[in-house]
């Protein structure tokens, strides 16, 4: 018995790593010279402590084109959509990628990738 506390406080110190929140759903809305982007989000929000705070919408080549804060969590509320207007995108750019940001583990490593319609 002697061996397995050490075991047991060595597993319950280990960090606790959250999924980045997720993109479950991108609609894209041509709206004169730029775009409305509404996404839809899923992430396991606790609470001010650890929640999705923000996404941004991204050219092929990674250029910033619009970022959307997340002003608080969204504990009751899974998944939840929210829009960002006046998105400009430059000509010629046939796709766009969104990526999620959390307020605990930063901006997630994956993105989404959408056509323009």
């Amino acid at each position: 018995m002697k061996h397995f506390v050490p075991f047991l406080i060595a597993v319950c110190a280990a960090p606790v790593w959250a999924d980045a929140p997720d993109v479950t759903d991108v609609k894209v809305t041509a709206n004169g010279d730029s775009f409305r982007i509404d996404v839809t989000i899923a992430h396991p929000d606790t609470g001010w402590d650890h929640y999705a705070d923000g996404w941004e919408v991204l050219a092929p080549d990674g250029t910033r084109l619009g970022m959307r804060e997340l002003a608080h969590p969204h504990v009751e509320e899974q998944p939840f959509t929210r829009s960002l207007t006046g998105v400009v995108i430059p000509d010629g750019v046939a796709s766009i990628m969104i990526r999620t940001r959390c307020n605990v583990d930063g901006w997630s490593e994956e993105t989404v990738t959408v056509a323009l319609p």
